[in-house]
């Protein structure tokens, strides 16, 4: 294996160290709260928070959906996450993924997509800067991650127990692969759909079905594989209250608590054999701005949060 094969590797094993340390406790969440939680108030979109007298970490966690859907480098999971090292409570805040930046003439969800159009490699950069000004914190530490690699992780572990809180449908969720597909339609009648759709006399869905498919999951404690946890976190028109984004953070923070359980379990954390065996299916998945002397910080870091006080909450933008 070449020296450089090596170092590929070894710097996606600790980012992805960095990414369990970001959700590490999380299973320990009891309730979620919009604002008013003591340790962290939001106001004016501003994120004031409590300083110890050592340094606090800030890390911004990114997930992409990859894929060949519209949009697939569009951000569906933005988290900003405060880190005490000396007593291991971490705070995380969700962020809403359609907060319009007027910088950008954009939601913030496309800000790591305009950076890479304008720029290789300038996605994460322009994405912490939004965030940063969102939250009015600096961010340390970015990393992205594409949900496709999650994917492949959550197989490769085994199956993911996931406590679903209510029983939701979803009867919009595209397909991969069928983005185009015209449903038995002749092309002649795209013009006229598409007509049809920018006036909302006709919807996607009621005029190509055979795009989407049907998502049902019952509530209780439900074992999922790759496919089925991604599709459970990214369902974004389920009907009621489980379609909102509120809801779908609070799913995306239970699998993500999942894999981590999972991950501990196996105690891959704490093995480089098993950690270098994981990381390697999800290896070009992951994008993060750590440099190699703080490798082993992070490692050292990472292996005393395996329980952790967490405060999460959602970023209230006063709408």
């Amino acid at each position: 294996m070449s020296a450089r094969k090596v170092k590929t590797r070894k710097r996606v094993i600790f980012a992805m160290l960095v990414f369990l340390l970001v959700v590490i406790g999380l299973a320990g969440i009891k309730t979620w709260k919009y604002l008013s939680i003591g340790v962290a108030v939001v106001t004016n979109n501003k994120i004031e928070l409590k300083q110890s007298e050592q340094k606090r970490i800030n890390l911004l966690l990114l997930g992409i959906g990859g894929g060949t859907h519209e949009g697939p480098d569009l951000t569906d999971t933005i988290i900003y996450a405060n880190i005490d090292p000396n007593t291991k409570k971490v705070v995380l805040v969700s962020i809403p993924r359609d907060i319009w930046i007027p910088e950008l003439e954009a939601k913030i969800n496309s800000a790591y997509v305009n950076g890479e159009e304008k720029q290789k490699g300038k996605g994460l950069l322009l994405a912490r800067a939004t965030v940063e000004k969102v939250t009015g914190q600096q961010i340390d530490y970015a990393l992205k991650i594409d949900f496709n690699g999650f994917v492949k992780a959550v197989d490769m572990v085994g199956s993911l127990d996931i406590d679903v809180d209510n029983a939701f449908d979803d009867f919009a969720y595209p397909l991969t692969g069928r983005e185009n597909d015209l449903c038995g339609h002749e092309d002649t009648k795209i013009a006229t759909f598409s007509a049809q759709i920018a006036t909302g006399s006709a919807s996607i869905l009621d005029l190509f079905p055979c795009r989407f498919e049907h998502l049902h999951f019952d509530a209780g404690l439900t074992q999922m594989d790759g496919i089925t946890a991604l599709k459970y976190v990214r369902s974004r028109h389920a009907i009621g209250e489980e379609g909102s984004d509120f809801a779908r953070s609070k799913r995306q923070e239970k699998v993500i608590a999942a894999f981590k359980d999972k991950i501990f379990s196996l105690d891959a954390l704490l093995n480089p054999v098993k950690a270098l065996n994981l990381i390697d299916v999800v290896n070009d998945s992951i994008e993060t701005n750590i440099k190699e002397d703080e490798y082993d910080d992070f490692i050292r870091l990472a292996r005393k949060f395996k329980s952790a006080a967490i405060t999460s909450v959602v970023l209230d933008t006063g709408d």
